[in-house]
């Protein structure tokens, strides 16, 4: 695919990118580069191949889905600047 000065001023107004128009025509030859090897990708026979998410068999550890509130609860309400009976106090702001 070749794309001509006019597309790439295009492409850059969308993507809210200043490019000079000294440099449009060499731009243009960059990308029209990088979509012919986008084009070549096309051509792979991926058929047999199955999905992956990664490059290794790498199995992460499972840990219990369990919900607990971490036991933190007092070291986290010495950062407050006011607490009551376990809660963050603040300023009331609906009159």
């Amino acid at each position: 695919m070749s794309l001509d000065k006019a597309t790439v001023r295009r492409i850059a107004t969308l993507a809210r990118i200043e490019v000079p128009d000294a440099d449009l025509e060499p731009l243009a030859g960059e990308l029209s580069h990088i979509l012919g090897w986008i084009e070549q990708l096309s051509e792979v026979n991926t058929e047999n191949v199955p999905p992956m998410s990664g490059g290794t068999d790498l199995k992460l550890p499972w840990r219990a889905d369990a919900v607990t509130d971490g036991d933190q609860a007092d070291k986290v309400l010495a950062n407050a600047p006011d607490a009551q009976s376990g809660f963050f106090t603040v300023p009331k702001v609906v009159e």
